[in-house]
């Protein structure tokens, strides 16, 4: 399957349209290219921001009685005209505060949720793909180094072994439209995915939790680094995991 074909197919593919075999074949290849996975990501996040309730208008109080009065024949015309003006006012100025909010909400949010969105997607790439690593070593000082000259920040490398949640190596992602340092642990039979790149400003932020396509994820930034964790752990876990990483 060539990427003009995967990429056409992808909208089917999202809703869940296509039989098991194309669905497989798009999978594969999904597996195998980078473009046509960061294309598909793209557009899973787009779904998920038009699904965002924050986006829904929900009509001021009285709104419907107000136009059921407007709208019945009344005796005078100038009342009648003046209700109608009065309406056309209101709904424009509420059209205008939803779009102005609508706006906020949306950029506020749906930065975040884009990430999140190619934060699992990696995640699940990286374990379908056989694509875990591409450096493999439980010592921190053989992982760091590796990234010397591949990246443009030195990302802080912790062995977790004594915690409960070893090293088991490191690899280069792309995430948020740049390079990312990739580490990732394991705590039982559980893969734990750390995504590190520098911060946007240099003071620190509490961590936040949300739940995506049955994953856990945890993201904050400190000492001058953004954090995304990702793992299929329980959430109490991947917290105290995460806690022992920035220690």
């Amino acid at each position: 399957m060539s990427c003009h074909e995967s990429k056409a197919l992808h909208h089917a593919y999202l809703d869940g349209e296509l039989d098991l075999a194309h669905s497989l074949e798009i999978e594969r290849h999904i597996d195998d290219c980078d473009s046509c996975a960061r294309a598909y990501d793209e557009l899973r996040s787009l779904q998920a921001a038009i699904r965002n309730d924050a986006l829904r208008f929900q009509p001021p109080r009285g709104f419907e009685k107000l136009v059921r009065a407007t709208v019945r024949d009344e005796s005078g015309s100038g009342r009648q005209l003046f209700r109608w003006r009065w309406l056309i006012a209101s709904c424009s100025l509420g059209a205008v505060v939803f779009i102005v909010l609508g706006l906020v909400l949306f950029t506020r949010t749906s930065a975040d949720d884009l990430v999140a969105s190619e934060i699992v997607g990696s995640h699940v790439r990286s374990l379908m793909a056989n694509h875990l690593t591409d450096v493999a070593s439980t010592d921190q000082h053989t992982v760091k180094p590796w990234f010397d000259g591949k990246l443009d920040f030195s990302p802080p490398v912790k062995d977790l072994t004594q915690q409960g949640s070893p090293l088991i190596g490191g690899r280069l992602d792309y995430i948020s439209n740049r390079p990312v340092a990739a580490l990732i642990y394991q705590r039982r039979k559980h893969f734990i995915n750390v995504f590190i790149w520098p911060a946007a400003t240099a003071s620190d932020t509490k961590m936040t939790a949300q739940t995506r396509q049955g994953y856990n994820l945890i993201h904050w930034t400190s000492s001058g680094m953004t954090y995304w964790t990702v793992s299929d752990v329980n959430l109490a876990e991947l917290q105290q995991f995460a806690r022992e990483l920035t220690q």
